[in-house]
């Protein structure tokens, strides 16, 4: 990078930009396959709550798939209210995560619009099909269309919003 004066400089620690495409980290297991988008987990923590065994922060790799039935690991990871994290099963059918219907979509008392369905959301990188997702309501977020907790939506979500 270069200042005005011409002068080339190291690049400060910045945010990832949003024209950067998504980093999707991928865990195989036998039956299943868990996929992992950093920039959209808002650290709810079902996964971890759910199954430790197998969602473990402390341990490398993080997910363990084969530590879990695919059966019980599908049901945890859909409780992952944002779509950080997703799920394929492995062959034979290689099938993806079926999408809730009838579709549901409710704002939280911060903000945030939770969806749940079969979805295609438009971002800085084109259309994706969601299953699940947590859109930025208050028009802060750098990872736009989705919550990052960088605006206003990263006060506590309790149920009474009239006590912030």
């Amino acid at each position: 990078m270069t200042d005005r004066t011409g002068e080339r400089h190291a690049p400060a620690e910045e945010k990832p930009s949003p024209e950067e495409k998504p980093k999707v980290k991928e865990y195989e297991g036998e039956g299943i396959t868990v996929t992992f988008e950093p920039r959209r987990c808002l650290h709810a923590a079902e996964c971890v709550h759910g199954l430790p065994e197998v969602f473990d922060l402390a341990r490398r790799p993080w997910v363990r798939p084969d530590a879990a039935a695919p059966g019980l690991l599908a049901e945890v990871i859909r409780r992952c209210p944002s779509g950080a994290l997703q799920y394929r099963h492995r062959p034979p059918d290689d099938s993806a995560e079926p999408p809730d219907s009838p579709t549901t979509v409710h704002r939280t008392p911060s903000g945030q619009v939770v969806m749940r369905g079969d979805l295609l959301v438009t971002g800085p990188h084109g259309e994706r099909h969601e299953t699940r997702v947590m859109l930025c309501g208050c028009g802060a977020s750098s990872n736009q269309p989705y919550c990052d907790h960088s605006g206003p939506c990263a006060e506590r979500d309790d149920d009474d919003a009239e006590q912030r």
